[in-house]
């Protein structure tokens, strides 16, 4: 009894399929169709990531008091070393108020102490300058005369590397009168010469370091060799002359003193305000003249808007994929019909894993920024990580798996068949075929049946045809 009922389900599966496939094949001429086409493919590695300044600090008050000015408003561009806020002398510390008389004394005192000081300062840098001089001369000398050019050791090498590089050299040249096609063709003849030319190359570097090591200075490079170890010799001479004639200068330890008084003074002093430590805009202003403010009080948020980056965070999958320098397209959900340029500048090498997730932080610059482009929009970025021309591709849609391969359904002769396929680099919408019995001008179908990727297309395979 169950063998009768198996016999008729496989009945009933099969006449479905038959009927399927029937009425497949005579839809053939209106299936959604494109021809394989050769092109340029561009392939690309998205991400988001949000904008950031090239510089962004928020500022502080150093001690207690009275905001008495605020120079600016948020916007205003300010260079390093700008005042931007000035406490009232009246709300200031004592030992504040005190610091401006004492940087006045300290750089007084400073300056009298250095009056006889740059002199031999001079003297000893000229001293060490011409001793170090003296010293490369010396071992260039030495290094160049015959035998002392190498080691045994690295004349052992050079001469293996010469060998090896020969060998090579020959190999290459073999193969390359042996390749067949024509140089203007590419292919195999072309790959070979590059393979000989190259090869060629490395052996003559091989050949010039070996020569080198083994040779000895001609008679004009001795003579420059003798002439540059006199001459820093004389140099040296004149420095230490000069030197005895101008050391009876101030005591170094009087200096340290008068400089360490001068910085503590004016590093004192400089709580009084808060000045600009880069060049950048202005983003906000956290005070007002009346405020009361104490040590760490922020003051303003600093921005170098000069130049603005996106971080980005790349599977690690991708990763190997992106380099520096590769050009990237931007877009942000604020900025509608507009895409930006960027370029990548850094990429991380040490990865973090959220949730299980490997990725890696990239850096990207943004080249032409406008106004609209803020600090803290949400981008997103495509780096363009290759870039070929003149290939054949095939929609990515149209691409199906069928007993672990790749394959594209082509209409060719009324039937269609199913094309095993290799593909390569790909993009959003297309792959480039690496190789497959595929021509340009091929109808490709992009919405085979679902029969089809179970039991192949009529004529094409499967069940119904030659596999």
């Amino acid at each position: 009894m169950k063998t009768w009922i198996h016999r008729i389900a496989v009945t009933l599966t099969v006449t479905a399929v038959l009927a399927a496939c029937s009425r497949a094949g005579a839809g053939l001429d209106a299936m959604d169709t494109a021809p394989a086409e050769v092109g340029s493919l561009t392939a690309t590695v998205g991400a988001t990531g949000t904008v950031r300044p090239n510089q962004l600090g928020t500022l502080t008050f150093k001690t207690s008091g009275t905001v008495g000015e605020v120079r600016v408003e948020v916007g205003d561009r300010v260079r390093k070393g700008d005042v931007l806020a000035v406490l009232t002398d009246e709300s200031l510390s004592a030992n504040v108020l005190l610091a401006r008389a004492d940087l006045a004394a300290a750089e007084k005192a400073l300056e009298e102490t250095l009056e006889s000081k740059a002199a031999a300062a001079q003297a000893q840098l000229a001293i060490a300058d011409a001793r170090d001089a003296l010293d490369a001369a010396e071992r260039r000398y030495t290094w160049n005369q015959e035998g002392n050019r190498a080691t045994s050791d690295t004349l052992k090498a050079a001469k293996a590397k010469l060998a090896v590089e020969r060998e090579r050299m020959e190999r290459a040249e073999a193969a390359y009168r042996n390749a067949s096609g024509d140089l203007s063709e590419g292919g195999e003849k072309s790959a070979a010469f590059l393979a000989y030319n190259n090869a060629r190359i490395a052996y003559n570097r091989a050949l010039s370091s070996y020569n080198w090591y083994v040779g000895h200075p001609s008679d004009i490079e001795q003579a420059q060799l003798d002439a540059e170890v006199a001459v820093a010799q004389a140099r040296l001479d004149d420095a230490l002359r000069e030197y005895e004639r101008v050391k009876d200068g101030p005591d170094p330890s009087d200096v340290a003193a008068a400089e360490a008084r001068v910085a503590a003074a004016r590093s004192t002093l400089e709580q009084a305000w808060i000045t600009a430590p880069f060049d950048g805009t202005v983003t906000d202003g956290m005070v007002q003249p009346g405020d009361q403010v104490g040590p760490g009080t922020a003051a303003f948020q600093l921005a170098d808007l000069s130049q603005l980056y996106v971080d980005v965070d790349v599977s690690e999958v991708d990763i190997n994929r992106i380099e520096p320098d590769q050009e990237a397209t931007l877009t942000f959900d604020a900025i509608l019909d507009r895409t930006y340029v960027g370029r990548v500048t850094e990429v991380g090498t040490i990865g973090e894993s959220l949730q299980g997730v490997v990725s890696f932080k990239v850096t990207l610059l943004v080249e032409d920024p406008d106004e609209d482009v803020l600090p803290g929009l949400t981008a997103a970025v495509n780096v363009v990580v290759d870039q070929l021309e003149g290939v054949l591709l095939v929609p990515n849609r149209a691409v199906r798996v069928r007993n672990g391969e790749r394959v594209v359904y082509v209409l060719r002769d009324g039937q269609m068949e199913a094309v095993p396929i290799v593909l390569g680099t790909s993009s959003e919408t297309d792959s480039e075929v690496v190789s497959g019995d595929l021509t340009p001008g091929d109808r490709i179908v992009l919405n085979p049946p679902t029969v089809f990727e179970e039991f192949g297309p009529p004529g094409g395979g499967g069940f119904f045809g030659r596999q």
